[in-house]
């Protein structure tokens, strides 16, 4: 995992290497509810590389996954994508504003990641 500061009080964890078991690793650290939804993810994904005979599944396991743990292992970011997320699932006020902010937050996990 490499360290990046992250203000004052930095991220919860460092950011993980980008393979199935480092991103495991650090949700099972910042997001433990999550295990099953990546493990089943995982398994979907190693299926899905051996029917199709392409590495694309897993690269897409990857890359989801690697942006959550972005997002997640800051707390404040973590809580204001799920405010956003709220606004616009909730559909009462013009989303556009909302959803540059989901994209911006996603662009800086994705990053940050090294994606």
């Amino acid at each position: 995992m490499s360290a990046q500061p992250d203000g004052p009080y930095g991220p919860l964890i460092p950011m993980p290497e980008l393979t199935p078991d480092a991103l495991r690793t650090a949700v099972a650290r910042i997001a433990p509810s999550r295990i099953p939804a990546l493990t089943q993810h995982l398994f979907e994904a190693t299926t899905n590389a051996q029917q199709t005979q392409s590495l694309a599944p897993l690269r897409a396991f990857v890359h989801s996954w690697a942006v959550f743990v972005a997002v997640e292992r800051h707390p404040e970011r973590a809580a204001r994508l799920r405010e956003l997320e709220r606004i616009v699932d909730a559909g009462t006020e013009d989303p556009t504003e909302a959803m540059t902010e989901i994209r911006r937050i996603r662009e800086a996990a994705e990053t940050e990641a090294g994606l």
